[in-house]
């Protein structure tokens, strides 16, 4: 897949006009990571934006008093990440590995800004950012009423797709941290699930019945 179409692909830039990607397509430089290299580091000057083209990336950050990290987001080829280094924060907030050997693009955080000098990129670029931020807020609305399961398939859909077997990769603790409950909240939605035989947890791997996303994905769910 050329660097056009992967962009086409993104939320960020999918919906600029050709001649907007091409100039951000000219601004990108390949790089390739082995599986677990750190690609860079929470706290760490963010000099870039990235965008993943193959493999995984982990994004992961630490708690107030340094002595837990929390798995954030793991991210699927095609999203953009970092982007928060553009206007947000000089610091990059998480710390972001290669589950496996992956391939990124990144954007260089001077020459994004440079793009901005031109006009009609410039207005483009803020109303696409308007209208993320219109979708954003109202997806912080509706996570907001969901109960624990809810969040739970909510993050599982998000980080993984629509499959019916999950190795996530971290604990259960770690992601009780991730969708906002408790261990034992979560600990007791599993059990439930379980007994329903929705979902069950075993070694390391999350099953999910046959047929659970397409009625999921329909708001049957």
């Amino acid at each position: 897949m050329n660097l056009l179409a992967l962009l086409n692909l993104t939320d960020l830039f999918g919906s600029l006009t050709d001649r907007s990607k091409r100039l951000i397509g000219e601004i990108a430089l390949p790089r390739e990571l082995a599986r677990n290299e750190t690609l860079f580091f929470e706290g760490e000057k963010g000099e870039a934006v990235y965008l993943l083209a193959s493999g995984e990336i982990q994004l992961s950050k630490t708690n107030g008093s340094g002595d837990k990290t929390v798995i954030i987001k793991s991210v699927k080829a095609g999203e953009v990440f970092a982007e928060v280094v553009l206007f947000e924060e000089d610091r990059f907030p998480v710390t972001a590995i290669a589950v496996r050997k992956s391939l990124v693009y990144l954007f260089p955080k001077r020459e994004f800004l440079t793009l901005l000098e031109i006009a009609d990129f410039r207005n483009e670029f803020i109303l696409m950012l308007l209208r993320r931020q219109r979708y954003l807020t109202e997806r912080m609305r509706s996570l907001v009423t969901m109960d624990a399961a809810d969040k739970l398939f909510h993050y599982l859909r998000q980080h993984y797709g629509p499959q019916e077997r999950i190795a996530p990769g971290i604990t259960k603790k770690l992601l009780a941290a991730a969708i906002d409950v408790t261990p034992e909240t979560l600990s007791r939605i599993l059990l439930k699930l379980r007994n329903e035989g929705t979902l069950a947890w075993d070694r390391g791997t999350i099953t999910i019945q046959k047929g659970f996303w397409i009625n999921y994905d329909k708001g049957k769910i």
